[in-house]
């Protein structure tokens, strides 16, 4: 009976982090598998921005040309599917994906991502990652000197807001009911001429994604170009957590300075871990996370 294959690793989430994270282990001879359900959040994106030598290209362009790139190493193999268990058997992973397929390897990484909850404002979803915008690195200079909203409230409407406002001099926060400021901070935002809105929003309307104006529950309308917001998340997948590894309190996969979670032999990378949501940082983190993998295997077996 032909022995069932154990992978050295399997990388769960096949975009830009644990494409990342399947090079370095292509590149040091490991039989990698890539399980990805296809799904990354930033699929409505346009352009992605600040990656070097990718500068406005597409997140499809980008993800298809690292795909290609990684598939000429061949120990690493993919597959189209979703996990649905993950179980810790002896010193290994075993794994079940949603198509009934079972995997087993000595590591896991996982570059899940995350999945955003949105609000319940009509428009909302449909201009996420167009011209409702979470971050002003990745979609700032796009909207520069333009008029722009800011849903949010508190020390994280606070933080954006002086991040943006470096970009645009027409800026409106948006704290959709009671502003959660300190006096302090009300004084920050009129000397920088920042005007806050209370008012819960109704409707976004747009046009393709592109926003054309904020409707409050009111009546009152303003004129907006572009919208960033905070909004929360929960992780893409169940799966680490059923594995027992531990969640920061922002919600993320806690991982230490080698991407090694709470629970030995497993790692994590990208949107799932790092706050700082970008293409860059995700490459950055799976690049970081496959080497890591990789010596802890060459140090269990040299």
């Amino acid at each position: 009976m032909r022995k069932a294959k154990i992978y050295d690793a399997i990388v769960i989430g096949g975009s830009y982090a644990g494409l990342s994270a399947a090079m370095t282990l292509g590149r040091s001879l490991r039989n990698v598998l890539i399980i990805d359900s296809g799904m990354p959040c930033n699929w409505q994106t346009p352009h992605s921005h600040n990656f070097l030598t990718q500068d406005g290209k597409t997140p499809f362009e980008i993800a298809t040309l690292a795909k290609q790139q990684v598939a000429q190493y061949k120990t690493v193999e993919f597959c189209d599917d979703f996990v649905i268990v993950g179980e810790i058997v002896q010193e290994s992973f075993a794994l079940q994906t949603k198509a009934g397929a079972n995997f087993t390897a000595k590591k896991l990484i996982f570059a899940t991502g995350i999945r955003d909850i949105m609000p319940d404002i009509k428009g909302f979803s449909a201009c996420w990652g167009i011209s409702v915008i979470h971050c002003p690195y990745c979609h700032g200079y796009e909207f520069r000197h333009q008029k722009t909203g800011l849903i949010a409230n508190g020390d994280r409407a606070m933080h954006l807001a002086s991040l943006v406002h470096n970009l645009t001099d027409s800026l409106c926060i948006l704290t959709t009911g009671k502003a959660d400021f300190q006096e302090e901070q009300f004084l920050k935002l009129k000397k920088n001429g920042i005007e806050v809105i209370t008012t819960k929003i109704a409707e976004i309307v747009h046009e393709a994604g592109h926003v054309q104006e904020v409707i409050f529950e009111d009546g009152a309308r303003q004129n907006f170009d572009a919208v960033y917001a905070v909004i929360p998340f929960v992780q893409h997948s169940d799966i680490p957590a059923a594995l027992g590894c531990e969640l920061t309190e922002q919600g993320h996969i806690k991982v230490d300075g080698f991407q090694k979670t709470t629970i030995p032999g497993i790692y994590a990378c990208g949107d799932s871990v790092i706050m700082m949501r970008s293409v860059a940082s995700a490459v950055s983190s799976g690049n970081l996370t496959g080497a890591m993998v990789n010596m802890e295997l060459t140090k269990e077996r040299f």
